[in-house]
């Protein structure tokens, strides 16, 4: 067992399947993990105890004063019929910390013997919010992608996943261990937005392909609320992306898909481009590339004026 992970039980588990996420897009795969374990009642049984410096990017700051963040968790969960192990991570650290801490992760699930792990994210395309959130998926071993189309699970073509929700795929294939990653689609202009609606398409699909029953009408709430927010957006974008009338041409399988780690790297670059001008043009270039500009035209000058 690795020393830096604290167990606070044993557990007595048979061939688990283990849900792993860290945050992301939509909060899509960690919304999902969260409410199978509220739902399932999962019981904590262990934590890794990361590197407190390793996360940090940033300092908290209160009525004029600052201070360092609090150690994000890293938490695991179980359940007994079903057997299922559930990871939760607070953060998704980059570089070494972050392999490190999927190493971590995988460490565990082979000490359990967990036969599968899943994981989610999201699918940003540019669909409506009044459309239905579709499930694809993505695999690290060849018999699983027929395992994906007998569920009716559309398979990824192409593109990536980022972040360790995607890398989880690649390391556990080095580990010997079967891993799927279970991708809803979801509006691309509202990609900093919670989407509860992709989290319960996946949920459903986890319902189909692991023989449970997860009752999903407590964020029926959730997602009315978000689709409120997402209409006012809609209004204000519609001319440009003319959703509306267009959802056919406009589908996740139409060749027009603008790949999900594309719109981590245009949020990444407006981060950048807010603390340092200079990247304003590798954004710019970046949206020009997408035939994204018009849509983010009234953000992106924004940013000239805070700079002002």
């Amino acid at each position: 067992m690795e020393e830096n992970i604290r167990y606070y039980k044993k557990i007595d588990v048979v061939n688990p399947i283990m849900i792993a996420a860290w945050p992301g897009m939509g909060n899509v795969a960690l919304g999902t993990a969260d409410y199978i374990r509220r739902k399932l009642k999962a019981v904590r049984f262990a934590e890794i105890r990361t590197d407190p410096l390793a996360a940090l990017d940033a300092v908290e700051v209160k009525n004029g004063l600052s201070k360092i963040p609090k150690t994000p968790l890293s938490t695991f969960y179980y359940t007994r019929d079903p057997d299922i192990i559930l990871f939760q991570g607070e953060v998704q650290p980059a570089g070494r910390s972050g392999i490190e801490l999927l190493n971590k992760v995988l460490g565990v699930a082979a000490d359990l013997k967990v036969s599968r792990i899943f994981t989610g994210a999201a699918f940003p395309v540019p669909i409506s919010y009044k459309d239905a959130s579709e499930v694809y998926g993505a695999a690290n071993k060849e018999s699983l992608r027929d395992y994906l189309k007998n569920f009716g699970i559309m398979l990824m073509d192409r593109g990536h996943i980022s972040g360790l929700n995607g890398l989880l795929l690649g390391f556990a294939a080095k580990k010997g261990i079967d891993a799927i990653c279970l991708l809803a689609t979801m509006p691309h202009y509202a990609i900093s937005l919670p989407n509860p609606k992709a989290s319960s398409a996946i949920i459903e699909t986890l319902n189909r392909m692991l023989n449970i029953s997860i009752d999903v009408l407590e964020l029926s709430g959730y997602i009315k609320d978000m689709e409120e927010r997402m209409l006012i957006i809609e209004e204000k974008v519609k001319d440009v992306i003319t959703i509306e009338e267009e959802s056919i041409e406009l589908h996740p399988r139409h060749e027009k898909k603008i790949p999900g780690y594309i719109m981590e790297r245009i949020e990444k670059l407006f981060v950048e481009a807010k603390g340092d001008r200079k990247k304003a043009s590798s954004l710019k270039n970046e949206l020009d590339r997408w035939d994204l500009y018009l849509q983010y035209e009234d953000r992106f000058l924004d940013l000239f004026k805070e700079n002002q």
